[in-house]
């Protein structure tokens, strides 16, 4: 699915021909009308109820006059306090006049609490937070009315429609009715807009536009249809061998977390190089380990007999190895076709040893963690990578990656920081963002996750992130593919730990549930 710019919207809208005559209007107004019926509906009925419209000036205004004429004609006690009269629109009020609507300047003058409140102040025209007479508004709407449901008109007041930023104060739904496509804020702040019904208007596609970043998500059933499963004749290496560095005696449950994540992504093989070795194989037997000193390894610059190399393709041997004089070594020896790195394992000159070491390697390689952390002070480590390279940040690595704290436009944000860096940049958050570089395949576009809850939002979670992404760069998806799959898997598996109605969760149950969340993503591909 896409979401278009506030631009592009106005411009499929105008492209119709039916703008100027009233026609998209009416359609939306129905269609509004139809979702607030229909929650009336699931809550207890129609007729007798009560509405309460908060309207502004101009065309969001307009729908929401147009609907509550149409409530008002199905039974429902209808109200409108209008917040500019003289600039309300005209042919939607002399509609909600005519079907015996109520002008009102305040709702304590309804008899009883209303049932619905009615956000038709702004829509996607907003700029910045309500104005004070708004806000007052809808403040004492909530004071007469603690149980009312809250329905936007295309978009909460109060929230930028490109970018998502949620100003204060603004007005927080329960359910969003917007029209023709969805809107990228109903992404980027779904959770201020609550439930989101799309009404057809009849709008065209909305076309791209040179220069502005496409913003997309992948369905669920889209993921569970590329999703990597064995082949008839697969072997372990075909399906993909990723290779872990992660954890510490500080944090060794980041190899845990990482690993195990990893072992249930994909059913190829998981390799672990770190100092939790034996923590790692005790609890996933089928993972092979390598604790033990090696021959340095990397380019002939370092005077060394043993190459870092591999394939994507064919997950040629590889050897790592960190410097002794740099701290403890990390081998492995064996076919990896992609490594991730960082999670728990350190900032010191160890550390970052075995960051240079991987980072050597020809095989897409995932920076997380502490990885990401060596990067911001050592940036020149990716400057010599012609594999892909695949970052994770959260928004403080995020802010040291880049050296200024994360923008509000949070889209042009990781895209400008992909650019950059020259690598593909996943920003974790309850909508995960996923750029790629210019000349990339998937340049120019960013994909977001909206994971729909914040159960993951716990210790560990992360780490088991990079591990399912891992997992799949190594069955040779391209970054952002992986990226954007692995997101949706790690926000799904989240929502099955965490059951129904919910309970919070710890990352070790995350991690637990990924099988049952692929299950799911693939039953959902048809």
């Amino acid at each position: 699915m896409r979401y278009p710019t506030v631009d592009q919207i106005r411009s499929a809208e105008q492209s119709t021909g039916l703008l100027d005559n009233g026609v998209l209007m009416g359609r939306a107004a129905h269609g509004l009308a139809s979702a607030i019926l229909n929650d009336l509906r699931a809550s207890g009925g129609v007729y007798g109820r009560r509405a309460g419209l908060i309207v502004g000036s101009g065309d969001n205004g307009g729908d929401a006059l147009y609907a509550g004429a149409i409530l008002a004609r199905r039974g429902v006690a209808v109200s409108a306090l209008l917040l500019a009269p003289e600039r309300a629109h005209h042919g939607g009020l002399a509609a909600f006049r005519a079907a015996r609507g109520r002008v009102v300047r305040g709702f304590e003058t309804t008899s009883g609490p209303l049932d619905v409140v009615v956000d038709g102040v702004v829509g996607i025209g907003g700029n910045g937070p309500l104005r004070p007479d708004a806000a007052s508004a809808f403040a004492a709407a909530a004071a007469d009315s603690p149980d009312a449901r809250v329905v936007a008109v295309d978009l909460p007041s109060g929230v930028d429609a490109d970018t998502g930023v949620v100003h204060d104060p603004a007005v927080r739904a329960d359910l969003t009715v917007t029209f023709g496509v969805p809107r990228r804020a109903h992404v980027l702040a779904a959770p201020q807009c609550g439930r989101i019904v799309v009404v057809d208007i009849g709008l065209d596609e909305v076309p791209d536009d040179a220069g502005v970043t496409t913003l997309a998500s992948l369905s669920d059933a889209e993921v569970g249809a590329r999703w990597p499963i064995p082949g008839p004749t697969d072997d372990k290496y075909r399906q993909g061998v990723v290779g872990i560095v992660a954890g510490s005696a500080a944090y060794p449950g980041a190899a845990l977390l990482c690993t195990g994540a990893a072992v249930a992504a994909t059913s190829g093989m998981t390799r672990y190089a770190g100092p939790a070795a034996s923590a790692v194989v005790a609890r996933y037997p089928e993972v092979v380990v390598a604790d033990e000193p090696g021959p340095v390894a990397g380019s002939g610059a370092s005077g060394t007999d043993v190459a870092v190399a591999g394939s994507g393709a064919s997950g040629t041997d590889v050897a790592v190895a960190g410097s002794a004089a740099s701290g403890p070594a990390v081998t492995v020896a064996g076919k990896v076709q992609a490594w991730v790195v960082g999670p728990g394992f350190g900032t010191g000159e160890a550390a970052l040893a075995r960051l240079r070491t991987v980072l050597a390697a020809d095989v897409p390689v995932l920076v997380d963690a502490d990885g990401i952390t060596l990067l911001a002070r050592h940036r020149d480590l990716l400057a010599a990578r012609s594999a892909p390279t695949l970052l994770t940040p959260h928004a403080g690595e995020f802010a040291r990656l880049t050296g200024e704290p994360l923008a509000a436009d949070r889209v042009g944000a990781v895209a400008a920081c992909a650019a950059d860096l020259g690598a593909t940049v996943l920003l974790k958050g309850r909508a995960t963002l996923i750029a790629s570089p210019p000349g990339d395949v998937d340049g120019g576009a960013v994909l977001v996750n909206e994971a729909g809850s914040s159960w993951a939002a716990t210790a560990g979670s992360g780490d088991a992130l990079s591990g399912i992404v891992g997992a799949l760069l190594a069955t040779g998806l391209r970054p952002a593919l992986a990226a954007a799959m692995g997101a949706r898997a790690h926000s799904v598996a989240a929502h099955i730990a965490a059951g129904s109605p919910g309970a919070p969760i710890g990352a070790s149950a995350l991690v637990t549930a990924i099988s049952d969340a692929i299950r799911l993503l693939r039953s959902k591909a048809g």
